[in-house]
């Protein structure tokens, strides 16, 4: 008759694993001897080697039972199934450490390729990296709002990007972070901003459906006036001019359409 300890090392398991499989019921827990000890025979040995060698396997342990018990048929349709239910978690954790992957590139946090994609353009351009934080911060919101039409949103980004005064734009808004609050530059800002609205106007964009609430558009205003201290400053100009709205214009001043504003 053998000890717990014994018991353990023929079946290379440790005592608290033999310990734990009686508190669960895996392996009967024999009766005390006369001297209060508990012994363990063979087939203990042989029951524990099973239950050893199942676990090993990647058997869970509320399965062991069931599979010690069934016959030949039982027993290979029953690891079959634990053997599909393993690949469909191998899959899982292939598609988390996929995800844990492209988030230690720090943009892919909630944001689809698309948009890492136009960042990562941007910063070709020259933009600073804080200006690209704060975009990147607005394009993770828009992104949860439509995540159906990002792509295509991101697509005419792209395509604005083209546009010589969509460069220049993105170049003084990316230094803007450091200048004086009375800088002179913030109006050459609103002129760009406002020659890009009235192409925006000509061509049917403005007032197209776009799938955003008007709340989460208040929201992304005042976000921006919030991120940088001429942002204010350049919406009263364009309000003085008759332009109202950011993220959405709400108002297009008829006399500022087909006339000479300042050049390029």
């Amino acid at each position: 008759m053998l000890t717990i300890s014994q018991l353990a090392a023929y079946a290379g398991v440790t005592v608290r694993a033999v310990r734990h499989y009686h508190r669960i019921g895996l392996l009967p827990e024999p009766e005390r001897d006369r001297s209060g000890y508990r012994t363990y025979d063979a087939v203990a040995v042989v029951r524990l080697i099973r239950i050893r060698t199942l676990a090993d396997a990647g058997v869970p342990l509320a399965r062991v039972q069931e599979l010690l018990a069934a016959g030949p048929e039982e027993f290979a349709d029953g690891v079959q199934e634990i053997d599909k239910a393993l690949r469909a978690e191998i899959r899982r954790l292939q598609d988390t450490r996929g995800r844990l992957a492209r988030l230690a590139a720090g943009e892919h946090l909630a944001l689809p390729q698309s948009v890492v994609d136009y960042l990562d353009r941007l910063r070709g351009l020259g933009v600073e990296e804080r200006y690209i934080e704060m975009e990147r911060d607005a394009w993770i919101m828009i992104a949860a709002q439509v995540p159906h039409s990002i792509d295509s949103v991101i697509a005419k980004k792209h395509e604005e990007l083209d546009d010589p005064d969509m460069v220049k734009l993105y170049s003084l808004l990316s230094g803007a972070l450091d200048w004086p609050a009375d800088d002179p530059r913030i109006v050459e800002v609103a002129d760009i901003m406002e020659r890009l609205m009235v192409r925006a106007v000509e061509a049917g964009e403005v007032g197209a459906d776009d799938g955003i609430d008007d709340q989460f558009v208040d929201l992304l205003d005042s976000t921006m006036v919030e991120s940088s201290p001429h942002a204010a400053r350049l919406l009263a100009i364009l309000e003085e001019r008759g332009w109202r709205g950011w993220t959405r214009i709400e108002r297009v001043p008829a006399d500022r359409l087909n006339t000479d504003l300042p050049p390029s």
